[in-house]
């Protein structure tokens, strides 16, 4: 093909974040790299692939067309790699794996029984994790994979990659609780109850009302919420799963929320056929 992979990828993390520098700190390049790459893709297609006369970049009408391509493309060359590495790697005698509670197993997928028959032999261990403790998990070599909700930017010793899994936030109270009864105006009353949550979103976000109890894991906040302490911002997977019927979920602007995760593992201890395997399942 007359265009490299690298260009494809600058192309495609310049247009999920809306800026070339972005780009350039994801893939760990100098943004004259990044916007190089990205012309020398227009020169090699023949034509513009996004509009710079703005502050930030847009993806012209070839661009969004060319973007579903160029993904599928590197979604196959990446395939073709984890291939690679499943048939000529030595299978890990032992994989943990650090996944935050934004992912629930789907019963119906039977995914941990499907990872046992594949891989019978392996010592598998299994932790929950949220947020920047998912990373550090991995950074420290204590986890080979870690699942967690889409960061904007990751330490440099770890490799990220998008998965096609989303999951959904929405707002929950316990069925007693006064906002349960606010109807339409519980968007607007949110800030006079206290909130519920994670204690790993402390130094990303403020809470919305003044006082707040967090915890460290989505299940403890969950089991707050449902015995009204307060209301909560929770997966609804999770709460579906769950929940003994004691959550109301709000319909406030804004929620839910899609949240679109990724996989990490460590730049210099990349992934076997069984965190591969992980990596294909989840997709």
């Amino acid at each position: 093909m007359p265009y490299s992979p690298e260009s494809l990828q600058a192309f495609v993390e310049a247009a999920a974040l809306g800026s070339f520098s972005a780009a350039a700190r994801r893939l760990r390049k100098t943004q004259s790299t990044v916007s190089t790459a990205i012309a020398h893709l227009e020169a090699d297609l023949g034509m513009v692939l996004f509009d710079r006369s703005g502050r930030y970049p847009q993806l012209t009408d070839a661009g969004r067309q060319v973007l579903g391509h160029a993904q599928e493309i590197l979604a196959a060359d990446a395939r073709l790699q984890q291939l690679s590495v499943r048939l000529a790697a030595p299978v890990e005698p032992r994989l943990t794996v650090v996944f935050s509670d934004v992912y629930q197993l789907d019963p119906a997928q039977r995914v941990l029984q499907l990872f046992a028959e594949a891989f019978p032999e392996i010592e598998l261990e299994w932790l929950d994790a949220e947020g920047r403790d998912v990373l550090e998990l991995v950074d420290a070599g204590r986890a080979g994979l870690g699942l967690l909700p889409r960061q904007a930017q990751y330490p440099d010793a770890l490799v990220a990659q998008p998965l096609a899994h989303h999951s959904e936030l929405a707002v929950y109270v316990a069925s007693d609780h006064p906002l349960a009864q606010a109807g339409v105006r519980a968007a607007a009353q949110l800030a006079r109850h206290r909130q519920v949550r994670l204690s790993a979103q402390v130094d990303h976000a403020p809470p919305i009302s003044g006082p707040a109890w967090t915890a460290s894991d989505y299940l403890m906040v969950m089991e707050m919420a449902e015995d009204g302490i307060g209301w909560a911002e929770l997966p609804r997977a999770l709460v579906q799963r769950y929940d003994r019927g004691r959550l109301l979920e709000l319909r406030v602007p804004g929620w839910p929320r899609r949240i679109h995760s990724d996989l990490v593992w460590r730049r210099d201890t990349p992934p076997g056929p069984a965190a591969l395997w992980w990596a294909e399942a989840l997709g």
